[in-house]
C-alpha cells in the first residue's frame, strides 16, 4: 500500500511558500504521486468560512482566545475531512501552514500561552503531526516588502506591525530548534531556483527513512 506523506510550509508573510509549494507539487505530479494542496485556515469549504471570519470579519473586536479558538476549530474540520482521508489514500498532503503557524502568530504574535495553545493541538490533530516541515525564512523587513508589494489589501493579520512579525519569526525558529528532525529552515531569501533546490534537499531526508 502506497503511503501518504504530510508536508507543512511555513513562514510569515512574503517568504515564497506559494512559490515553492506549487514547484514542490509539480515535481511530485511529474514523479507520479497524487498530490494534494491545500492551505490553513481553510482548506473545506466549512474551514474556509471559518477563515474569512478570522482574517476578514471587522464588524467588532476579535479578542485573541476567539482567533485562537477559530483556527483550531477551522484546523479540526480541516483534518478530519481532508488531510486524514488523503494520506489515508496515499496522496502527499502539501499544506500552506499547520500548527506552527499557530504557535508562532497567536503564541509568539499574540502572546497566548504555549499551555494554552497546546491541549486544542491535541484534540484538533489527534496525534497526527506533519512528516516534514518547511520553515521558509527571510528578514521580516524584506519578507514584508515582499508581501506588501503583491497585496492591494491586507487582511487583519497581515495588517499587523513589523514587530509583531518579528516575534512571529523569532517563535517560529525557536520551535525549529527544539524539532530539527521535523522542521528544516530553509533561507529563503536568494532567488526561486536556489530556494527550490534547498526545500528538494531537505525533501532527500524523507526518502532516507525508507517510505519515501
Amino acid at each position: 500500500m502506497t503511503v501518504g506523506r504530510f508536508i507543512t510550509f511555513e513562514g510569515i508573510e512574503g517568504v515564497g511558500k506559494s512559490t515553492q509549494l506549487a514547484r514542490l507539487q509539480a515535481a511530485l505530479t511529474a514523479a507520479g504521486r497524487e498530490v494534494v494542496v491545500t492551505r490553513e485556515p481553510g482548506g473545506t469549504p466549512l474551514a474556509e468560512r471559518i477563515r474569512a471570519l478570522v482574517l476578514h470579519d471587522r464588524s467588532e473586536p476579535m479578542p485573541d482566545a476567539a482567533e485562537l479558538m477559530l483556527m483550531f476549530a477551522a484546523r479540526t474540520v480541516h483534518t478530519e475531512n481532508l488531510i486524514r482521508p488523503a494520506l489515508a489514500r496515499g496522496a502527499w498532503v502539501l499544506c500552506d501552514r499547520y500548527t506552527d503557524a499557530t504557535y508562532a502568530y497567536q503564541g509568539g504574535g499574540r502572546g497566548v500561552a504555549d499551555q494554552a495553545i497546546a491541549p486544542l493541538a491535541r484534540l484538533a490533530q489527534r496525534g497526527l503531526a506533519p512528516d516534514l516541515t518547511l520553515l521558509l525564512d527571510v528578514p521580516v523587513a524584506a519578507a514584508l516588502s515582499r508581501a506588501r508589494a503583491r497585496t492591494a489589501e491586507a487582511d487583519r493579520i497581515e495588517a499587523e506591525t513589523q514587530a509583531f512579525f518579528e516575534r512571529v519569526r523569532t517563535r517560529y525558529l525557536e520551535r525549529a530548534a527544539l524539532e530539527p528532525a521535523r522542521v528544516r529552515v530553509i533561507d529563503a531569501s536568494g532567488d526561486i531556483a536556489a530556494v527550490e533546490a534547498r526545500v528538494q534537499a531537505a525533501l532527500a531526508t524523507l526518502a532516507a527513512d525508507g517510505r519515501g
